[in-house]
């Protein structure tokens, strides 16, 4: 409907589901510089972010509803002062409170807990012989299908996450999945179950460390501090 680069702009913003007001300004900025409509772009983007919400919460897999000790609603509030707080702020603006403590919405150990649940139900269910897993492993590595339906499960699971949205939990998250968004051994010898296994993740794994690293360049780009070390976990992974 717009400019290349606008789209992707567009497409980057609402790539979480929210749209802060400095993603508008940006967003708006753009558009008044290409010539858009300015009333017609905000109708657009209300509705892409409806569609993305729909979307998200028709795809996302049930969790336990998290505690909204220091949330209103579904935005954050300062636990200094109690000031409202957007997705992405590092730094009250009413106290100048940093909060490198506040508990996130979202962080990788809940996203680790939905993946072990899932992996439970494998062994509430009577589990696959350790035979019969590792044969379907080799037989996706080489071609002959296999995998299973606990670990489609989890595929989805990764990849429906929800991108953090504070510093810290960006910063931990990456720590975390970085590693597992790396192939492990060397396809060129014989593959070690453990390494089949690892790298059968690889890729959700990796799509999803894009999606936070795209999202932090966009949010924080004022941030020069957090930034290097986005870029330096994306240098990892060879993310441009």
């Amino acid at each position: 409907m717009y400019n290349e680069q606008l789209e992707k702009l567009i497409e980057m913003a609402l790539m979480d589901g929210e749209l802060t007001e400095k993603e508008k300004q940006v967003l708006f900025k753009k558009a008044e510089g290409l010539g858009v409509d300015l009333d017609e772009f905000e109708m657009v983007l209300d509705a892409r972010l409806f569609e993305k919400k729909k979307n998200m919460e028709k795809d996302a897999p049930a969790a336990p509803a998290a505690p909204k000790s220091d949330k209103f609603g579904d935005i954050k509030k300062c636990p200094a002062c109690g000031g409202m707080v957007e997705s992405f702020q590092i730094k009250c603006v009413d106290c100048g409170h940093e909060f490198s403590n506040l508990e996130s919405n979202v962080s990788i150990e809940k996203l680790f807990k939905m993946l072990n649940e899932a992996e439970n139900e494998r062994k509430e269910d009577g589990g696959m012989s350790m035979g019969k897993a590792l044969g379907g492993l080799m037989g996706k590595a080489y071609g002959l299908g296999g995998g299973d339906k606990i670990n489609g499960k989890k595929r989805t699971i990764i990849s429906n996450f929800p991108i953090p949205t504070t510093k810290d939990d960006i910063l931990e998250f990456l720590s975390m999945a970085v590693p597992k968004a790396k192939q492990s051994g060397n396809f060129l010898t014989k593959q070690q179950p453990e390494n089949l296994a690892h790298n059968e993740f690889v890729p959700v794994w990796k799509t999803k460390c894009e999606q936070i690293v795209m999202k932090a360049r966009f949010s924080m780009k004022d941030d020069k501090k957090i930034l290097d070390e986005i870029n330096s976990y994306a240098k990892e992974l060879n993310i441009k």
